[in-house]
């Protein structure tokens, strides 16, 4: 029976969790994955209708000398203000789900693809998984990966993590776990034994 899309993983984890990196071992395995990190950035392009109406509604001060969105003052304001981020999602979320549904329908040959999603379980992209793999790490190893990273003090960080799903909620509602406590060599096994397992699982769906 033919398909408009194939089936899709949703690959998730709290923030810094490093799905990233199970991102990067996907593909390198020939496994389409797209980005919604990547698909937010692109439907608020400087030019685009979605960046006009972001700071239509958050004013000219969200921009940056060279007409991008200043995404590190929006971050602040949205994880301050939990209304706005609300306000801000209603605007960018729509446009980021038509992209999605765009790209699936491309991979229609696929054997599955990877669709990742920082907020897939608070948000309606959640419906689009017909899987769904959490990238697992403590809240303790995610604040120090944050801070690290995006060089922000751990007041932020936290504010950050209280935006997602808890650690317990997102177990809760996983699939499949990815455990990113150990080294890289051992993410990247184990996204290779999920993707032999998925392989199997939607070869056998498709012959029945």
């Amino acid at each position: 029976m033919s398909r408009t899309t194939p089936p899709i993983v949703g690959l998730t984890g709290g923030i810094a969790s490093g799905k990233s990196s199970a991102e990067a071992a996907f593909r390198a395995l020939g496994v389409p994955v797209l980005d919604a990190d990547q698909v937010a950035r692109q439907v608020v392009a400087p030019g685009s209708a979605g960046l006009a109406a972001v700071i239509e509604a958050f004013g000219a001060d969200f921009l940056t000398a060279d007409g991008q969105l200043d995404r590190r003052r929006m971050r602040e304001r949205v994880f301050a203000h939990p209304a706005e981020r609300t306000r801000l999602e209603a605007l960018t979320h729509p446009l980021i789900g038509e992209a999605m549904d765009q790209w699936c329908r491309a991979q229609a040959a696929a054997p599955y693809a990877v669709l990742s999603v920082a907020i897939l379980l608070e948000s309606r992209f959640r419906a689009r998984a017909d899987f769904i793999l959490v990238v697992d790490v403590s809240e303790a190893v995610q604040i120090e990966r944050l801070r690290a990273r995006d060089g922000i003090d751990e007041t932020l960080a936290r504010q950050m993590l209280a935006a997602q799903s808890s650690r317990d909620a997102r177990r809760a509602a996983a699939h499949g776990l990815i455990d990113n406590s150990g080294s890289l060599e051992a993410l990247q096994a184990q996204v290779a034994d999920w993707h032999q397992q998925f392989l199997t699982k939607w070869r056998n769906d498709d012959a029945v």
